[in-house]
């Protein structure tokens, strides 16, 4: 879910992978990797993915699926 999320942010986040590559320090190949689903990100990269496009984390408790709850 995570990445899936990561992944449409870099693809509409306004910013191209050469920009985010730049601004990181990310190998863009590692970029282009991850959009096509074939590496992941460590959390200190994802971490950097997010800052360069202004992006942040919010954990919070999911809701429950069970009837009654």
């Amino acid at each position: 879910m995570l990445t899936e999320r990561i992944q449409e942010a870099i693809r509409s986040g306004g910013m191209s992978r050469y920009a985010i590559s730049k601004t990181t320090g990310i190998d863009q190949g590692l970029l282009c990797r991850f959009l096509k689903g074939q590496s992941s990100l460590s959390f200190e990269t994802a971490d950097k993915v997010l800052e360069a496009l202004g992006l942040e984390v919010v954990i919070r408790p999911q809701r429950s699926t069970r009837k009654g709850e």
